[in-house]
């Protein structure tokens, strides 16, 4: 744990040295003595006292007593990190996430971009700490779990083409570009939702929506995009619980995936996959923070990590820069003129997430848990095909299987439709549909 480098009076130095060779000793009570003489008197609320007893108790694996001296009287604006990183570690080794989670939204306020990967470490360790409390270690695969288990297991759906696509499979040498045989196969995983650990789906779907529904709906994006290139298989992982009593429901990742979840998803899957992405997302006081970690899964060692923030008025200024960093770092280059749909990047990014996060919403309560009542409402994507639509025949097309599902399982729609686009593809997928 952290120590602090800050002078203090010879007084107050001379008693942490004594209350440091007390724990040396293992005499516990006579450290906590000279710990409390300390804190009643003004040293008591300084930076490098509190960070040196923070510290010393934690370093010698006094966690319960580091939290009950240091949490009450810490104040991240005038004790710094030091103390802080210190409280939680205390508080994930004495497996209380709820409280390190508060210290760690209180870190991420301090905006000290030097604390950042830091705090992201932290933020995993909790969620995976959460995850373990509230699901064990649960199976994970690409198949429904066998039934008649006591325990909730999760499945995984691997999804090979843009969530758009299924319904026009008619149409597939004109939407989907012809590609080699010698292929680099990557898997884009659910993100991680930090903090969602031992709520159900509707509380985390009611205080998490925005950032539930980019959850799934980044790794489609990413997929379709590594669709449109020549040297690329890719796959969306989304995954569901198998509940021991019957039934499915989506799964909320309050952890990111491990490693072990990586072997399980490779162990179990069709495809020898080269590359996964996994991440986590979240929302603090109106700014969202995303982490994306590459695995290479020849080593199973993460090669790179991805990292961006962005308020409202600059989501796609940042999506758009992040789209870039991963194209150029995994040499993504676009199909030939001719090959398939023409595939622009879209203006948008944040707009067009909403529109595929429906349709993959749609596409998951049809075909994995046959209960629509998970659907996010329409409203967000009928905006995105408003105004995208008119432009591009990928978004028109978009919208209309997205239509056409939620008609199948009787979600409702918003009133009208957008303007589509004159491709001659667009009334051939409308015609499709109808006949489909």
């Amino acid at each position: 744990m952290a120590s602090s480098d800050q002078p203090s009076s010879p007084g107050t130095m001379a008693q942490l040295r004594q209350a440091r060779e007390r724990l040396d000793a293992k005499d516990l009570p006579g450290a906590i003595g000279i710990y409390d003489e300390i804190l009643k008197t003004s040293a008591g609320d300084r930076a490098d006292v509190l960070v040196s007893i923070s510290g010393d108790l934690g370093s010698t694996g006094h966690v319960r007593q580091l939290i009950e001296l240091v949490a009450p009287r810490y104040d991240a604006s005038r004790h710094g990190a030091a103390t802080g990183f210190n409280l939680l570690q205390a508080y994930i080794g004495a497996r209380e996430p709820e409280p390190a989670q508060h210290i760690l939204d209180i870190l991420f306020g301090l905006n000290r971009p030097d604390l950042e990967e830091r705090l992201f470490g932290f933020s995993n360790a909790i969620s995976e700490l959460l995850l373990s409390d509230s699901l064990g270690s649960p199976e994970m695969t690409t198949a429904a779990p066998e039934p008649g288990e006591n325990t909730a297991k999760i499945g995984v759906a691997t999804i090979s083409k843009p969530v758009w696509y299924y319904g026009l499979e008619a149409l597939a040498d004109r939407i989907l570009p012809a590609k080699g045989s010698k292929l680099r196969n990557v898997a884009f995983a659910q993100l991680a939702l930090p903090g969602t650990g031992g709520k159900s789906y509707a509380d985390v779907a009611r205080a998490y929506g925005d950032v539930l529904r980019l959850s799934t709906a980044l790794p489609a994006w990413f997929a379709e995009i590594f669709t449109f290139s020549p040297s690329y298989a890719p796959v969306a992982a989304v995954a569901y619980i198998e509940k021991p009593e019957g039934g499915r429901e989506p799964m909320i990742f309050p952890a990111e995936w491990t490693t072990e979840n990586l072997r399980h998803l490779v162990e179990s899957g069709n495809t020898a996959l080269d590359y996964i992405f996994t991440g986590a997302i979240r929302q603090h006081a109106g700014d969202y923070e995303l982490v994306l970690r590459l695995w290479e899964v020849k080593k199973f060692r993460e090669r790179k990590q991805f990292s961006l923030r962005w308020t409202p008025a600059t989501v796609n200024a940042e999506l758009d820069k992040l789209r870039e960093q991963i194209c150029l770092f995994m040499e993504w280059q676009p199909m030939p003129a001719g090959s398939g749909l023409n595939y622009p990047f879209p203006s948008a990014p944040r707009a067009w997430l909403d529109l595929l996060g429906v349709s993959l919403d749609l596409f998951v309560a049809e075909k994995i848990l046959q209960r629509s009542q998970y659907v996010a409402p329409l409203g967000p994507a009928r905006h995105a095909a408003d105004a995208a639509a008119p432009h591009s025949a990928l978004a028109s097309l978009a919208w209309l299987t997205t239509e056409h599902r939620a008609l199948l399982q009787q979600v409702e729609l918003p009133e009208g439709g957008p303007e589509l686009n004159s491709d001659p593809i667009v009334a051939d997928a409308q015609d499709a549909l109808a006949h489909g």
